[in-house]
């Protein structure tokens, strides 16, 4: 396999283009290079392996499966998509950083070996990054920041976990580790670009202050590419079971309390990893396919769901409910498309959220675990009452508040369309989304109890919501969750822990020295990849405190 056959080459490519080129050719080349991208990843040969030198190691910068291809093949596609979506926004901070966000993200999906993948994994939160500062509001620079802090601090641990894997005798090649000594570490720098519960703050806090295409880049790269990591390393871990569940349970209650459409959003996308967290987590082929399916038609219908939002936000530059009302009849296909997603989300039949979902619920029912599927029902229910109900009602529906939006652009309502077609498509025939799937399955979910049980789910969730409108109704508030423990202890530090912090630094920096002049061991008992990889795991700690300042 050459190098000019990876999926990232063309968006890299289309990233400096994007950089240097005026307003029109940019848009062409940020369309472009995904295309080309999505060819490339739709060809991209079983068992094909790319290997170059590094200073005496082989690196396997490119080993393909069926599930590094389904993966690849979804993040080219949202980018285009995404692309064609910011056509009346080229900025080229935004494109550029897009771009190569979703080059890091193949990147990821297609390593080979421990260093490329955690290569990658740096390159996309840096421009993560970017992508949050585009906002272009003083919040986007200070949510920034604390995006890419606690991304390196989660990258501290990953990196802290691959140094103790590879100094203990592990394989260089990205596969299976257990939850266990290194394998921790791995498991919780994964985490937090999973945003499992407490480590989710960052995605509520950064998602809702990009730019409205910004927020379609960020919705689909970082969590997934960490759902592809756990089915990479993890499957089968116990305690990913009960952590998916968490995360579907948590997501939809803050979603029902949230009146900032993104950041409602946001809280749907740790919902929805949840249930591909559960599925690895149970680790059948089943299961994993499950999760596969659920991460591609979610990376569709979430894209659709942030691109209605932001046609909101780029039309009123209102976000919250309860400053909007009445859009409906003004903004009527955003309407429909949001609606698309909204129906796909909740499980809808005909959509591909019903075929995903049910997947990941019905392999949990296989594997004689009644509470989880039980609970992953409940959580679909939450689902369809906060994003299908709550959000359309009072932002599309409603009174009119006086709020006259601004034409929507073309490209935005055609970007919207087709992933709406997309999100269609691969729900009337889900042959098309299983014959991409890490594993072969045969489920048919449209059997007559099944559709009529998706329908008593929603038409029951309706009923409910109809009745607790008012209760529901939306005011202005603000909903405090776990990135305000990290602001006020960010005030604690900044105020009482600097000169601690400083000396602790000096002290790292001692021990770094140390280490350096021991070539055997620590102390004469710590292998010294083992003393390194517990230094990284501290430097975590550093970064960490000093994201806890800017949070402040």
């Amino acid at each position: 396999m050459t190098p000019a056959m990876h999926p990232a080459w063309p968006l890299l490519a289309a990233a400096v283009l994007a950089a240097v080129l005026p307003a029109g050719p940019r848009r062409v080349v940020a369309v472009a290079g995904p295309t080309v991208a999505l060819a490339l990843a739709w060809a991209l040969p079983d068992g094909g392996r790319g290997e170059a030198s590094l200073l005496g190691d082989t690196l396997v910068w490119s080993r393909v499966d069926a599930l590094g291809r389904m993966f690849s093949i979804v993040f080219a596609l949202i980018a285009g998509l995404g692309a064609l979506y910011a056509w009346a926004t080229p900025r080229r901070r935004l494109l550029a950083a897009a771009l190569v966000s979703a080059a890091a993200a193949q990147g990821i999906v297609l390593a080979g070996d421990w260093v490329t993948l955690y290569a990658a994994w740096e390159t996309l939160a840096l421009a993560s990054f970017v992508l949050v500062s585009d906002g272009a509001r003083p919040a986007s620079w200070q949510a920034g920041l604390r995006y890419l802090l606690v991304h390196l601090a989660g990258g501290a641990l990953l990196l802290g976990g691959i140094a103790w894997h590879r100094g203990t005798g592990g394989d260089a090649l990205v596969g299976p580790v257990g939850a266990a000594a290194a394998g921790w570490l791995v498991l919780l720098g994964f985490a937090v670009n999973a945003a499992i519960p407490p480590l989710h703050a960052w995605l509520t806090d950064a998602y809702p202050e990009s730019s409205p295409a910004g927020s379609v880049f960020l919705s689909a790269f970082a969590t997934k590419s960490a759902v592809y990591a756990l089915a990479r390393v993890f499957p089968g871990e116990e305690v990913l079971v009960w952590a998916g569940v968490a995360m579907a349970l948590y997501g939809v209650v803050f979603a029902v309390l949230e009146t900032d459409i993104r950041r409602l959003l946001g809280y749907h996308i740790v919902s929805q990893v949840g249930f591909m967290v559960t599925g690895v987590g149970l680790g059948s082929p089943l299961a994993v396919s499950g999760a596969a399916a659920h991460a591609f038609a979610h990376i569709l219908y979430k894209g659709l769901l942030f691109m209605g939002a932001g046609a909101v936000v780029h039309a009123t530059g209102r976000r919250r409910l309860s400053d909007l009302g009445g859009l409906g009849r003004a903004m009527p296909w955003t309407l429909v498309f949001y609606m698309v997603g909204a129906f796909s989300i909740s499980g809808a039949p005909l959509l591909n959220g019903f075929v995903s979902k049910s997947i990941v619920v019905v392999a949990a029912e296989e594997a004689h675990r009644a509470p989880v599927a039980w609970l992953l029902t409940l959580a679909s229910v939450g689902t369809f009452l906060s994003v299908g109900l709550k959000l359309p009602w009072f932002a599309f529906g409603g009174p009119d508040r006086g709020v006259r939006p601004a034409p929507v652009p073309g490209s935005m309502l055609v970007a919207m369309a087709a992933t709406s077609v997309l999100c269609a498509l691969t729900g009337i025939v889900p042959g098309l989304l299983y014959a991409l799937l890490p594993f072969p399955i045969d489920y048919a979910p449209y059997t007559p109890a099944h559709v009529l049980e998706a329908l008593q789910l929603l038409a029951g969730t309706l009923v409910g919501f109809l009745l607790l409108r008012e209760t529901l109704r939306s005011s202005a508030k603000v909903t405090l969750d776990f990135d305000w423990l990290y602001r006020a202890l960010g005030r604690a530090v900044a105020e009482r822990l600097a000169a601690p912090i400083a000396r602790l630094a000096d002290a790292m920096e001692a021990l770094a020295d140390d280490l350096v002049d021991r070539p055997v061991s620590l102390a004469g008992r710590i292998p010294l990849p083992i003393g390194y990889a517990v230094l990284i795991a501290v430097a975590a700690l550093g970064l960490t405190l000093a994201a806890l300042q800017i949070a402040s």
